[in-house]
């Protein structure tokens, strides 16, 4: 898998971990929905800027994000109380 696939599902596997929809985690992380869209298709290859953004949204390091072997839990990422 290539990184921005790589990246792209890890972002997805976060958000969702968080409990956040596309359109709620776009609002909180500033990027648009049919970019982060993109970015979890891995159809985007996001600037470090936007990586880190991301990772700041998810208040996770941008490492976690980029690794092949990324699983939410051991990052510590779960659904936020409502």
């Amino acid at each position: 898998m290539e990184l921005p696939q790589t990246f792209g599902r890890n972002v997805k596997l976060a958000r969702k971990a968080t409990g956040l929809s596309q359109e709620a985690f776009a609002d909180v992380s500033g990027i648009a929905r049919s970019y982060m869209s993109d970015v979890e298709r891995g159809a985007r290859n996001p600037t470090l800027e936007v990586v880190q953004r991301i990772a700041q949204a998810l208040k996770t390091p941008a490492h976690h994000l980029l690794d092949p072997d990324f699983r939410p839990e051991q990052a510590g990422l779960t659904a936020n109380p409502k």
